[in-house]
């Protein structure tokens, strides 16, 4: 039996500690590439899909304990989901005369709490709340 640092039942707070890394490198592209002169909406597009592949990787193994890519298709799903909660979070953040990397801080914990509620579907065919069959 493997070993892991956090039991699978603690599937949110691997989720969370996971998505910390995650975030952090989504949310770090994005600044770099606005304060680089990237229009808001650019830059969310380009750290987002360049995350995806990763945070599939880290969330299926780390997180759910899913193998292969099997499922990555429903993930990329997921993810566009989660992307299109965002961009209009983010754009209407931006029509409120909020800055983009303040207006994008406000978005990152509920677009955090939507994408664990669609993986976590995903990756293991339940939603967070359902018992485990």
């Amino acid at each position: 039996m493997k070993k892991h640092l956090i039991p699978r039942e603690k599937s949110f707070m691997r989720f969370a500690l996971v998505g910390v890394l995650n975030t952090a490198f989504g949310y770090a592209l994005f600044t770099a590439l606005n304060l680089f002169g990237l229009p808001p909406q650019v830059a969310l597009a380009i750290s987002f899909s360049g995350g995806v592949l990763w945070n599939f990787m880290t969330h299926a193994r780390l997180v759910f304990g899913t193998k292969g890519f099997g499922r990555l298709p429903f993930y990329v799903l997921s993810y566009l989901l989660v992307y299109a909660f965002n961009a209009l979070s983010l754009e209407g953040l931006l029509s409120a005369g909020l800055q983009p990397i303040v207006a994008q801080g406000i978005l990152v914990l509920p677009a955090a709490i939507l994408a664990f509620i669609l993986i976590s579907r995903v990756l293991t065919d339940r939603f967070p709340w359902q018992q485990e069959v």
